[in-house]
């Protein structure tokens, strides 16, 4: 079992909204708590969102850290053709598994501008930061919206109680944007290069590993 008496503030700060490198250094001291690496555009991290409810039943504190997984996507997205090979209909059989709809967008849009929103949520409104990451998702892999929008991503800031007139001042400072950079350049610098990727109890897993996996390393933490 997990000891929840571990898990107390550092320096004012929840767990979950720690920056990267106190978020990483607790992690590895403490069992309790894991890292989870995600990008809003990766299936996989959306499916992995049934994964980190797990954790949680496990007992352990989930710290959410961005990792844009394709840079490379120019601002104005890529339009994408069908989805139909072998990879695509694995991921729809996890997703059917995890009780999550998924319809797949016409669009793959850069997902830094959300990744940076979800960041600066997390490490400024922790409170409101799990249900602005999952409207983040359902907007992408169920409505089919353009998240690389600031549009977007506003309107689902105010969906999820967010200060927008903070979010955009924020925005406009960049500093929403270093907080990604510092996410990755922390993932990368523990070997991580692509989501979704976990640190578990020491270890880090990384793809769209089994839910059993995750329990044997649950049942591991002291």
């Amino acid at each position: 079992m997990i000891d929840n008496a571990k898990m107390t503030p550092v320096d004012g700060e929840s767990i979950e909204q720690l920056p990267p490198d106190k978020a990483i250094s607790r992690a590895l001291a403490d069992p309790s708590i894991a890292i989870h690496w995600y990008d809003l555009t990766c299936p996989f991290c959306y499916i992995a969102q049934a994964r980190n409810a797990q954790l949680e039943q496990l007992g352990f504190k989930v710290v959410e850290l961005p990792f844009q997984a394709h840079p490379d996507i120019p601002p104005a997205g890529l339009t994408m053709g069908q989805r139909s090979d072998t990879m695509y209909t694995t991921i729809e059989q996890e997703a059917k598994k995890a009780f999550l709809p998924i319809n797949w967008p016409p669009r793959l849009p850069n997902s830094r501008l959300a990744l940076a929103s979800a960041e600066w949520v997390r490490r400024n409104a922790v409170s409101e930061f799990k249900q602005f990451q999952k409207s983040l998702f359902d907007a992408h892999f169920v409505l089919g919206q353009d998240i690389g929008a600031i549009e977007t991503v506003e309107h689902h800031a105010r969906v999820s109680s967010i200060d927008v007139k903070l979010l955009r001042e924020a925005l406009r400072g960049n500093r929403p944007f270093h907080y990604v950079s510092e996410s990755e350049n922390e993932g990368k610098s523990h070997r991580i290069h692509g989501t979704p990727a976990w640190l578990v109890n020491g270890h880090l897993v990384s793809g769209l590993v089994e839910t059993s996996q995750l329990q044997q390393l649950g049942a591991n933490a002291s």
